[in-house]
């Protein structure tokens, strides 16, 4: 199941959700119907069908949190290593820039704890640990920042349209003044 913005629950959250499956646990053993069962723990049906295979299946093992889903693969001392080889920057490590990327930090992992994570894997891993952005792999050579900025402040505002009139406006595909 996916929540939004790629989150997931809570520790709280698995906890609520998990005593709801241990509910309908002890009404499967009292001999409850699906669709009631569904209609007292406010849940899809579908949802009591699968928990009442799990727990036929497994026992109420089957119904419990297998917990995060998300836990890194890194541990709080190597991931506080890895914040501090990250604070050292690129150059220490053989980059010739000074641009962390999610390639260059995904590679860096790899060397210093011989484990492989996925890019995606790495911005989340990040994202979790407080690292909010990225720079850009390569930048255009022939790119003039002057330039850029000289167009942006001079040019620019001369061919921007010039914003609507704050005034009503009409409804009808033809102009007013056209009937």
């Amino acid at each position: 199941m996916r929540y939004a913005q790629g989150g997931g629950l809570t520790d709280a959250g698995r906890a609520a959700r998990e005593r709801i499956r241990l509910q309908a646990v002890e009404r499967f053993e009292s001999g409850e119907k699906n669709r009631e069962i569904a209609a007292a723990l406010r849940v899809s049906e579908r949802s009591v069908e699968r928990w009442r295979r799990q727990w036929r299946e497994r026992g109420e093992a089957g119904v419990l949190s297998k917990g995060s889903p998300g836990r890194s693969r890194l541990s709080e001392k190597q991931i506080a290593r890895l914040e501090r080889e990250l604070e050292r920057g690129p150059l220490v490590h053989g980059w010739a820039d000074q641009r962390w990327t999610l390639a260059r930090v995904k590679t860096l992992i790899g060397r210093l704890f011989h484990v492989s994570y996925t890019v995606e894997g790495t911005w989340r891993l990040l994202k979790r640990h407080g690292w909010s952005w990225q720079q850009p792999a390569r930048r255009a050579i022939e790119r003039d920042d002057a330039a850029v900025e000289r167009w942006r402040k001079e040019t620019w505002p001369l061919v921007r349209a010039p914003r609507r009139p704050a005034t009503a406006g009409w409804s009808s595909r033809t102009r007013p003044g056209s009937r």
